[in-house]
């Protein structure tokens, strides 16, 4: 099973290995002491992108899309696929305030699309 759900929210056990996939350290947060099991932050959107996109609303329907077009070519995109194909259960831990129109929600839709394409193959 693979969630998301916003770093600074309380923990659960059913959470399963958590993973950072912003690019930014979320403020606030202590390296030390934060439960994170994994920081894939070059799955986040490139640097330019997400300057680009700054959680502007009108502006997520392209960001989406680009978004996409970046994991398409993303070694690190295929690793957290690997890791959610060997692993029962991962949260996909993200910052930002808005819990809809986040990468970690785009993050979570394209895993579930390549990983149902996966089980199709594999019959």
């Amino acid at each position: 099973m693979i969630k998301i759900k916003r770093v600074y929210e309380k923990i659960d056990i059913h959470d399963g290995t958590r993973i950072l996939v912003d690019r930014l350290w979320p403020r606030g947060v202590r390296r030390s002491t934060s439960n994170i099991d994994l920081w894939l932050k070059n799955v986040g959107p490139s640097d330019e992108l997400r300057k680009w996109f700054l959680h502007d609303p009108d502006k997520w329907d392209e960001f989406k899309k680009r978004y996409i077009e970046e994991l398409k070519t993303n070694p690190v995109f295929d690793k957290l696929i690997d890791i959610a194909l060997n692993t029962d259960s991962i949260t996909l831990l993200y910052a930002t305030k808005d819990t809809e129109k986040n990468n970690a929600a785009i993050l979570l839709e394209q895993l579930n699309l390549r990983l149902s394409k996966i089980q199709k193959v594999r019959g």
